[in-house]
């Protein structure tokens, strides 16, 4: 326990006091945030705000992780590298993408094609190494082949099929979270409260841990549940003090840097705690986010008339009249509602597992 609060402790002073630095820097090079012209015209004033700002968050989270493994004298695990490795191998792509926005002075940086073959590379990297390293003596693996929801469910994959469907769970994640972060604090303060409930899905998992109890439905064949709560934990303290200075008005953007690895990592949390399914009530806002902006698209190519009056589902509602720092704050309680809910499935199932 009190690594997982060095590690959240570690990764909030890096942000909080690291970010009004790299602002600077990022100002004195010019990186400033690019503005769609066709987005509400509210956010014209945003333009030349820093961005990249995600790498802070990754800096932060990497001290946060091993620093709190330092100091504590304990040694990092298969399964807390691999999330870490998935969440600074999209954060590079997203760094990119951002660098090509800011350089070249257009809203647009890697090409579609570019930027999801990017995220499949580093996504299948992942998931082949999440297959191997078994643990001694439960021979857990970092990742099941398996679906699952709160466990696995049974419903076998196999290797190949596993690759496959964990890009689409961490293409789909990092570009969920991508389509969040449009207004000031929204992803970061969502992230923290989403991040959070992983902290403590993660130690309950380790109290409840197959290793420690007798392997039965009651227990959970989670590789290394303490070390990815610390892993959650240096990033919900790394999304907190980047929240001081990315609230409204925000003085930097995390950027495709942030939002991509935020994504990445959530997605690899909830491959490696087998609570993939869950995920989505969980992450709920960024589901539907992302599930509005699938709806708006697919609405009009059929029909050539749009759902929403604008997408993603946070614009709709600026042009509807609200204001950002409203939308942000209703948005949050809805994620608020939904990790609230997700958390308590997580253990009704576990009550029910022991009735």
């Amino acid at each position: 326990m009190r690594q997982v609060l060095l590690a959240a402790s570690l990764g909030l002073v890096v942000t909080l006091f690291g970010t009004p630095v790299a602002i600077r820097a990022l100002v004195r090079q010019g990186y400033g945030q690019l503005i769609r012209d066709d987005g509400p015209t509210s956010h014209h004033t945003k333009r030349g705000t820093p961005t990249m700002g995600g790498a802070i968050i990754i800096l932060g989270t990497l001290f946060g992780y091993f620093g709190s493994h330092a100091l504590t004298w304990s040694q990092a695990t298969v399964s807390g590298l691999l999330v870490l490795f998935l969440m600074t191998g999209l954060g590079l792509v997203g760094f990119l993408d951002d660098y090509i926005k800011v350089s070249k002075q257009r809203s647009l940086g890697l090409r579609a094609w570019a930027k999801l073959g990017g995220q499949m590379v580093v996504a299948v990297v992942f998931a082949i190494l999440a297959m191997n390293f078994p643990d001694f003596p439960t021979d857990f693996t970092p990742a099941s082949t398996e679906i699952s929801f709160i466990r696995d469910t049974g419903l076998v994959l196999g290797p190949v099929l596993f690759v496959v469907w964990a890009y689409i769970m961490i293409a789909g994640t990092s570009n969920g979270v991508n389509l969040a972060d449009g207004l000031d604090g929204l992803a970061t303060g969502t992230s923290v409260m989403v991040f959070g409930s992983y902290v403590l899905m993660g130690i309950w998992q380790f109290n409840q841990n197959c290793a420690l109890r007798e392997a039965t439905n009651k227990c959970y064949e989670v590789r290394d549940p303490l070390d990815l709560a610390v892993v959650a934990a240096a990033i919900m303290g790394a999304c907190f003090g980047f929240l001081w200075w990315n609230a409204s008005p925000a003085k930097i953007f995390m950027g495709d840097t942030g939002s991509l690895a935020l994504g990445g990592a959530l997605a690899g949390l909830a491959i490696t705690t087998r609570t993939e399914l869950l995920l989505i009530l969980v992450g709920g806002l960024f589901v539907l986010i992302a599930l509005s902006v699938i709806l708006q698209v697919g609405f009009f190519k059929l029909t050539g008339r749009r759902v929403f009056r604008m997408a993603p589902l946070q614009h709709h509602f600026e042009l509807v009249g609200w204001g950002e720092v409203t939308i942000v704050i209703r948005f949050w309680i809805i994620a608020g509602l939904l990790v609230a809910l997700g958390l308590g499935v997580f253990y009704a199932e576990w009550v029910a597992s022991v009735g």
